[in-house]
């Protein structure tokens, strides 16, 4: 059967890049876990010091590696799961996007941590992407606003919106810091993703008119 040619009346729809957003998250997560194997058993966990230390200068760049870090096994653990999930619903729609998405996130959060974190800590772990795709996911929702983003950030929502309470300052061990700078860097990478939503072709008619077509954890040292 001959697939009919796009009409300007009907946009051209992509599918799921679901192969690609799986490879990309699987070597995401085995990043961080390869991260960690490497730093326990050759370093002694040593590497843990290229967290985020606000405000200590010429360690800004450990933005970049932080949210690759985990303080034990145990933290890598807990972040495995919402981390392997959250970036899979962000990367199937557009890998592009979610690659640029996750660069703002790391870039824009870990350096509001910088900025405004604790002292005398040093902040890390995959938290800050996970809070950060979390609101990639709720921002991409609202400013599309169609069934798709709306039904992607409801699942996103209903799965994890529970860590939400985790932007509020409590455990002196867990960087609140991360969780609120990369929930605000997610929600700021969805805008500039997604914010001008698209224009309808000239002669689209809608609504019987025409139109002319004119959107992590810290630790004490």
């Amino acid at each position: 059967m001959r697939r009919p040619r796009s009409s300007p009346l009907v946009p051209a729809t992509r599918s799921p890049q679901v192969r690609p957003a799986l490879a990309v998250t699987a070597l995401l997560i085995a990043g961080v876990w390869g991260q960690e194997l490497l730093d326990t058993l050759a370093f002694g966990g040593s590497l843990d010091r290229y967290g985020i230390e606000p405000r200590e200068s010429g360690t800004f760049w450990h933005v970049l590696s932080a949210p690759f870090l985990h303080a034990g096994f145990g933290h890598l653990i807990a972040n495995t799961v919402p981390l392997a999930v959250l970036a899979f619903m962000s990367a199937v729609r557009n890998l592009w996007r979610f690659l640029a998405a996750t660069v703002i996130i790391a870039v824009l959060g870990g350096a509001l941590v910088w900025l405004l974190g604790r002292g005398g800590s040093v902040h890390l772990g995959a938290s800050e992407l996970i809070f950060g795709y979390l609101a990639y996911l709720l921002g991409v929702g609202w400013w599309e606003r169609t069934p798709t983003a709306i039904g992607v950030a409801l699942v996103a929502f209903v799965l994890y919106g529970g860590i939400l309470w985790g932007v509020l300052p409590g455990n002196p061990y867990v960087s609140w810091e991360a969780h609120l700078f990369g929930f605000l860097a997610g929600l700021v990478a969805a805008a500039l993703l997604h914010g001008r939503r698209p224009q309808r072709p000239a002669g689209t008619v809608s609504s019987g008119k025409v139109s002319t077509g004119t959107a992590s954890t810290s630790r004490k040292v």
